[in-house]
């Protein structure tokens, strides 16, 4: 009898081993993000790169098992030919699941027909091209577009006082955007465009452009140029060239003052006014908390970007997918739960994906380039609420 009732313990015990599942393998989701991270545009996309290891750092717990895995690639900056190939590595050689990131329009518009063709969705974190979104049905935009600020920009001037305006812009695909939406926004709100100029994407020297300007006698220049370095060049020289001292008011989008350059811009004068998706000092609560951990993280005289905030938007959306589908990443199911997807705690506001155009919907702030504290920033002045793209609208396909 005790040999037998240690036989039918260990038929028991054998039997609880085989009911017990066996633990669930650790999924990994692999994520190709394609950035230039050298070149003209390499401040702005540290400050996504950086977005984008804090965002991991501080929310990385909330994937569970499943493991995240960021394969990092260097475009150089606008170089279609470089992106294709990058992308065409990611996918066929390193089998990703994801691809994200694309300062630059030129890059994402190349990349587009091999996310279809793959069948991969992107997650545009910059390029802000209105068109670009049309090229793919597997791509999404988290950032913005050039026809979202400057539309409604061209309203709020012909409504606050300037009747003549000069455009400037850069000779690509957003510049395009923003001059063609800036034009038509002011001239509906009665203004007159008195000149345009498409100054060159690489190693633009502005001073002629700006001289020229300066001779027209605008009441203002509105002015796109992609940020980073040839924004701290736009400022230096419209500050050299006296354009304020002479009457000529700067107005563009929030490209031409990101937060985190402001410091090293020189004399810039106040009263500079942009509109754009975010600013460094306002006081949302969801923006206080993000500004706290960026300086807790970079130090205390770090400031985030709106392309920071791109980037880290960019993650979230990144994390809704991986989480829904526990790790298992179906590229149709990924797109259905972009579609419609909405965060009300991001630093910039409340923003959704629009599940018709897969572009995004958000705040758009007219901003005032005062001192706080003795520093410039971007002070919030109005705000535009939940300002979808205009251009689908006005520009419906053929």
């Amino acid at each position: 009898m005790a040999r037998l009732g240690t036989l039918l313990c260990a038929l028991a015990f054998g039997a609880t081993v085989a009911a017990t599942p066996p633990a669930r393998a650790a999924e990994t989701v692999k994520v190709g993000v394609i950035l230039a991270y050298s070149g003209q545009a390499a401040a702005s996309v540290k400050q996504m790169d950086e977005a984008i290891n804090l965002y991991m750092k501080l929310h990385g717990k909330e994937l569970g098992d499943t493991k995240l895995d960021l394969i990092r690639r260097d475009d150089t900056g606008p170089n279609p030919d470089m992106a294709k190939r990058l992308a065409r590595e990611l996918i066929t050689r390193d089998k990703v699941n994801l691809l994200a990131g694309f300062y630059f329009t030129p890059n994402i518009n190349a990349v587009a027909p091999l996310a279809t063709e793959a069948k991969v969705p992107v997650i545009i974190m910059n390029a802000a091209t209105s068109a670009s979104i049309r090229l793919s049905p597997y791509l999404v935009r988290v950032s913005q577009t050039l026809w979202q600020q400057s539309y409604p920009l061209g309203q709020w001037a012909g409504h606050h006082g300037i009747k003549r305006a000069y455009i400037a812009v850069t000779d690509y695909g957003p510049g395009h955007d923003a001059e063609a939406a800036f034009a038509r926004g002011f001239t509906e709100a009665g203004g007159t465009v008195v000149g345009h100029v498409e100054m060159p994407l690489k190693n633009a020297d502005y001073v002629p452009f700006l001289q020229r300007i300066k001779d027209e006698k605008p009441d203002a220049l509105f002015v796109f140029v992609p940020g980073s370095r040839d924004a701290a060049a736009l400022m230096r020289a419209y500050s050299d060239l006296g354009l304020a001292a002479a009457g000529v008011r700067l107005i563009g989008t929030g490209d031409i003052v990101p937060d985190n350059e402001l410091a090293e811009m020189g004399n810039v004068p106040d009263g500079v006014v942009t509109i754009g998706l975010y600013s460094a000092v306002a006081d949302r609560p969801a923006n206080k908390a993000f500004v706290a951990a960026w300086k807790a993280e970079y130090g205390p005289d770090a400031v985030p970007s709106p392309f920071a905030v791109g980037a880290w938007d960019g993650m979230a959306a990144i994390f809704h997918v991986v989480k829904a589908q526990h790790g298992k990443i179906d590229p149709d199911r990924t797109m259905q739960l972009l579609k419609g997807w909405r965060d009300d705690d991001s630093p910039r506001g409340p923003i959704m994906i629009d599940p018709q155009t897969r572009d995004i919907v958000q705040n758009m702030y007219i901003r005032k380039l005062e001192r706080v504290n003795g520093k410039l920033a971007n002070v919030e002045v109005e705000t535009i609420p939940m300002v979808q793209d205009p251009w689908p609208k006005l520009n419906p396909p053929k």
